[in-house]
Formats: structure tokens, sequence, C-alpha cells
């Protein structure tokens, strides 16, 4: 588009485009009379602007802008875009991302959703790439809540079950996953986990892009926990586990900026306004009856990564082998371990990241092997934002495969603050924190809580014949929403169907998985 606008002569022979550049340049912006067909193609996009020189000289300038702000050491930028597949509407998107700099890359131009929207064919285009240059690439799949079910299929884009080769190549070139971002957030659906009390957050389930309606059975292949529970059945049944996925968080916000916490929340853009009946409101998307309000925006999230360095080679490793985790907002650190001999007295350690590594794996990993009759043990410690608000629990969260083939899941409350007065009750669940959250004045307090949370914990169910995944999340106290700090810095009132949200924030760590 900015070829267009820039007066490109191969673009200037099409009468169409020539249209479009008045109107870009005259009032900044054109609907450009785009429509979408029945199959989610993008009809009326003039074939010109996908012309490989025009496409080139626009990559050209995007890499050339990530090597000018990468600064090894301070500030990593790197080479990737966004691949927009949404067959029928349903998102399929995912960010490719190189570990690699403008001369590895050289002519190598990105793979869209214009050449096809099979991510099966994104994976050839990442093998051939890799293969060609030598470099490294991986793909981030994101916002599987607006799939309509095809973000975690257990099928093909052409409906034939998935085999092990398929799983394989998946499992290869997409290691990690984004959980929760400004479309809501995909760790876990109340429908699918209808015992986990905070499985209703930021939730986005009303249909896709398109406007098709969700329906129930669509969930199951859209939430990362689930996606992978169906991973330990496919792996049950083929050998090879194609969700088998690290999580992290991102914005999606389309601005380049970091403004993912609660009080500084600048949404995504400005998209358009609904009625609202005597008053218009702010909505992000409408399609068909489907309407996607200003407020269902989560101010979320970012991607934590253990690396060894700030640099692009130390951070894309960090990616690959998923030892990362995803915050809704905060800025919380969590290190999660697993193995076979912590004991408590490492939970205490001054050097707490030494004890885990030399004893077990890290978020991302696999159980290594058991050593004696015993239960994995996992240590976990979890660190406050250091200007945000304290944490209310840390629970792990245990999906299994049982010896008929099902899976299992089941959240369990580890470690939590103010553990004196708070007890877990004869139904299992955990007393609430409580709530210090003012939201008439978009204010609380860290009276209650904990600035930081640390613990062993050996499963008590574990079944050595089971297959097994655990990953952690971790809660703050309730603090205001962002929608709660809007209204109070501008004097507006909240609608009515934000009045009450309750709000937790919290992070999730990658799962660590044991196999028999």
């Amino acid at each position: 588009m900015q070829a267009l606008v820039d007066g490109e002569p191969s673009l200037l022979e099409v009468p169409r485009l020539r249209d479009w550049r008045k109107l870009l340049l005259e009032v900044g912006g054109t609907k450009a009379g785009l429509q979408i067909s029945e199959e989610g193609r993008m009809e009326g996009w003039p074939a010109e602007l996908n012309a490989p020189a025009i496409v080139g000289a626009a990559w050209q300038k995007q890499m050339a802008a990530a090597e000018a702000h990468n600064q090894p050491g301070a500030f990593t930028a790197f080479i990737g875009y966004e691949y927009t597949s949404w067959p029928g509407g349903s998102n399929l998107h995912r960010v490719v991302v190189f570990r690699d700099d403008m001369e590895t890359l050289g002519e190598t131009l990105p793979f869209s959703s214009f050449h096809s929207e099979d991510p099966e064919d994104l994976w050839r285009y990442l093998g051939e790439y890799e293969a060609k240059s030598g470099g490294r690439v991986l793909a981030i799949p994101h916002n599987g809540n607006l799939s309509n079910g095809l973000m975690f299929a257990t099928e093909t884009s052409g409906g034939e079950p998935i085999d092990a080769d398929y799983a394989k190549r998946r499992a290869r070139w997409e290691p990690i996953t984004e959980v929760t971002q400004i479309k809501g957030d995909g760790e876990a659906h109340p429908f699918l986990s209808p015992d986990d009390e905070f499985a209703d957050y930021e939730t986005w389930d009303q249909g896709n892009f398109a406007g098709v309606e969700k329906e129930d059975a669509m969930l199951e292949h859209e939430y990362a926990r689930s996606a992978l529970k169906l991973g330990l059945q496919l792996h049950g049944e083929l050998g090879a586990n194609p969700f088998k996925f690290g999580m992290i968080g991102a914005t999606d916000s389309h601005t380049a900026l970091a403004t993912a916490d609660e009080d500084n929340f600048y949404g995504k853009h400005s998209a358009g306004m609904e009625p609202a009946g005597e008053r218009m409101t702010n909505a992000v998307g409408k399609s068909g009856d489907v309407v996607t309000m200003g407020w269902q925006q989560a101010a979320s999230g970012y991607a934590g990564v253990w690396a060894h360095e700030n640099t692009r080679a130390s951070i894309w490793d960090a990616l690959a082998r998923k030892e990362v985790y995803a915050t809704t907002g905060p800025r919380i650190t969590l290190r999660f371990f697993g193995g076979w001999s912590y004991a408590d007295a490492d939970a205490q350690s001054g050097d707490l990241a030494t004890v885990g590594y030399a004893k077990g794996v890290p978020m991302g990993g696999d159980l290594p092997s058991r050593n004696d009759d015993g239960a994995p043990t996992f240590l976990i410690a979890a660190l406050r934002d250091a200007t945000g608000a304290n944490l209310d629990r840390v629970q792990v969260v245990k999906g299994w495969r049982s010896e008929d083939g099902a899976t299992h899941e089941r959240v369990y409350d580890v470690a939590w603050s103010d553990a004196d007065e708070r007890r877990i009750d004869e139904d299992g669940r955990l007393a609430p924190v409580g709530s210090t959250v003012d939201r008439a004045n978009a204010t609380f307090t860290n009276a209650i809580g904990a600035a930081e949370l640390r613990t062993v914990w050996s499963d008590p169910d574990f079944d050595p014949a089971q297959a097994a995944f655990y990953y952690v999340r971790v809660l703050e106290i309730p603090t205001p929403r962002w929608s709660d700090y809007d209204a109070t810095v501008f004097g507006v009132d909240k609608p009515e169907e934000v009045r009450d949200l309750v709000h937790q924030d919290r992070a999730y760590s990658s799962p660590i998985w044991y196999t028999p």
C-alpha cells in the first residue's frame, strides 16, 4: 500500500488502484470494497499488489528496520511477519519469526495466505528456507479461540485424519503457542473445565471473523489446555504429539506498543463505532450478528523468556526449546522445574535456578527417566511484578491419559498467600484471597496476598503408566480491570456488561511432560 501511495507506476496502470490511491491521499484510508467469500478468501484484492517486485521492496524495508534497531545485549528486534490465514473467517494466523539476519534471508520473500491458506504449506516453506539458507525459523499460532475448531483440529485442512508425519512436522515448526492476547484468553474455557473456578477469564467465544457462530463441539480444538490433552491422546495413537507446545502471551495490538498492563492499556486501534442505546460505543469488530465491543478487549499479554542473553540467537533458542511463559499483563517472574528428587529445602535456595537445572528440567522440557518408584517433584517460584499486585496463589494444572485412552485434567492449589488463615475446604477449594479493589476509584492495595510464593510439590495422584503434562498457573490478587481505570480517568459510566467483571491477572508456564 505504501508503494501505491508513493505512485509506483506499475500499480497506477490499474484503474481500481488509482481510485484507492486517490482515497488514501485525500481521506487517509479506504474500505476498498473488499468482500470475504464463503471460502474465506478476500475478493477484490488486485493481483498487482502481490507482484514479487512490490512485495520484495516492502519486505526489504521491514528487514532493514529490524536490522537498524537490533542492538545485541540491549534491544532485540527480530525479522518476522504474520501469516494471516483465515479460511471461512476462522483464525489460523501464525507469527513467523526468523533467527537470522537480513544477509541470511537474502532474496527470500514471505509466504502468505495469498499463496495458500493451509498451514502445512507454510511448514513446507519454512523447511525449504532452512534447507536453502542454513538459517532457522519457527511459527507461532495465535487466537485459537477464533478458529471455530480449526486451530487444534485432529484433521488436516483436506479433511483427512492427521498422521504421525503431520504430528511431527507441526511439533517441529510450531514449538510454542500464543495463549493469551488482546482478542481473548485461550488457556481454558468453562465449558471444557467446569470444575475450574478460574477458567472463565477474558473469554471470547461468540464466533469467528466471518460471524459464523460458535458451537460447543468446536471449543475442544481451540483452547490450550484441551489441545495439550488432545496431544496426549494423539501421541498414544500415532506415536507423535502435534500439540506439544510451550505457551507465551502477546498483544496483537498492531501498534508496537508494549502496553498490556491494566493501568496502561491503549487498546488495539480505532476500528469503528456501534449504536448502543442513545450513545455510540466503540466496537472492534462486527461480522453478521456477532459484534465484538471495545470493552471486551483484554489488556494482554507478554511473553516471558528464559534466555542466556538479550540477543536474537539466545531468545530464539529459548522460544524453540519452549523455556517460556505467558502473562496476561503483569511482569510476574515465574520459574518451574520438574524432576524426581527436589526436596522442600530447595524452594528456599538462594540460587534456585542452579538447583532447578541440576536436579531436573525447566518448563518446556520432558521429565527424565525415573530413577526410583517415587512420583515426580516440581520446584516452583513466582515473584510479583515489582510495581504491581501481590500474588494470590500458585496452581499446577495436570492433564493425563488413562489406560483406556481417555484424557483427564485436574487443578491443584500448591502454594498460596496468608496460608495461616486460608485453608482448602472439604470440596477441595481454597478459600478466596479477598479483595481490596475500590472499583469506583480504580484503586487497590497490597494489604493481602504475597510478594513471592515458592514451593516443592509432588504429584499425589501419579501413575507411572499414564502419560501426563504439568504446567503452572499463577494468580494475582484482584485488581481493577482496564475498563475500571478508563471509566475513572475519563469520568464515564461503564456499560452494564462491564460493571460486575471480576479481574485477576495471571501467568501460565510452559508445560513439563511425562512419558511412560
